[in-house]
């Protein structure tokens, strides 16, 4: 059934001089299965946002629904609703603090009280998961790279096999090939397991490449709820709030107003390269 989101409002400092509404009246849909990205310029509430979604903070006022259940209502398990909806923070390495990274992978499990068996076979399928490797498994978390403790953190997280997995810019700080190494295993994830994936990005270019369904969170209001190449159709818009599209849909605009009949939705570099190939296979000439 997956998570809605009702008419949610969030204050924070509520009732002092530093009082602040971070979410307006904020209704959403997801249901299980999607990959969302939720992009929005810092201070959007999009933070704000996914920690309500397994219960870190509590609303001002609204409702958070996991499979048609309110989870303010009074006995709702916020044990079990984290372990289903497991949410990765911005720099997840400050989260492994165990003597080893096998060990720090299995603590998830470890505290919902599952057998040691099962506790160490959830571990090694979610290192396996990540792609990190074995040899890694006995070393201390802090002598990885910073690739290798995302992966690491992220595996902590699965570990706990959710079925809502929430990423809060798990790339930053990466150098490029890092952050594809990390988004591509978390694609293959979502495509395996089926699971839903949340994921907070500043990067139009990561969310346009494997989402299915943006967000864009302006003000603590959500402004667009769309597939990627209808958000980006408002570009000039998202640019007013602090944000932009792709480079290639700029790229694409370009091209049409120089008369080229191309495709101006595509949002990712191979549907360019696809719709650019497309128009010189037609021998048409190019209008200046």
């Amino acid at each position: 059934m997956g998570i809605e989101i009702q008419s949610l409002n969030y204050i924070y400092n509520a009732g002092t001089a530093f009082e602040k509404q971070a979410l307006k009246d904020v209704n959403l849909k997801i249901p299980d299965g999607q990959f969302i990205g939720i992009i929005g310029h810092t201070g959007s509430g999009k933070s704000t946002l996914i920690q309500h979604l397994n219960g870190l903070l509590k609303a001002t006022s609204g409702k958070v629904l996991y499979n048609g259940e309110n989870i303010y209502s009074e006995g709702f398990d916020m044990k079990k609703l984290r372990s289903n909806v497991g949410l990765v923070f911005q720099y997840p390495e400050y989260q492994l603090f165990e003597t080893d990274v096998f060990t720090d992978v299995c603590y998830g499990p470890k505290n919902l009280g599952l057998p040691a068996d099962e506790v160490k076979r959830r571990a090694a399928r979610a290192l396996k998961l990540t792609g990190l490797d074995e040899e890694l498994y006995k070393k201390s978390p802090f002598d990885l790279s910073g690739g290798q403790k995302r992966r690491a953190a992220i595996a902590g997280i699965l570990a706990m096999e959710p079925s809502v997995l929430i990423l809060d810019e798990p790339t930053a700080g990466l150098d490029p090939k890092g952050r594809d190494d990390i988004l591509d295993q978390i694609a293959a994830l979502q495509a395996e397991r089926k699971i839903t994936v949340i994921l907070v990005s500043h990067s139009m270019e990561d969310v346009a490449r494997y989402v299915q369904r943006i967000i864009v969170m302006n003000r603590g209001k959500v402004m667009y709820d769309d597939k990627p190449a209808n958000v980006f159709k408002h570009f000039r818009e998202l640019e007013r709030v602090g944000l932009s599209a792709p480079q290639v849909t700029y790229l694409m605009q370009e091209l049409h107003l120089k008369g080229w009949p191309v495709d101006t939705d595509v949002t990712t570099v191979e549907e360019a390269v696809e719709e650019i190939l497309k128009y010189c296979r037609t021998g048409s000439s190019v209008h200046a």
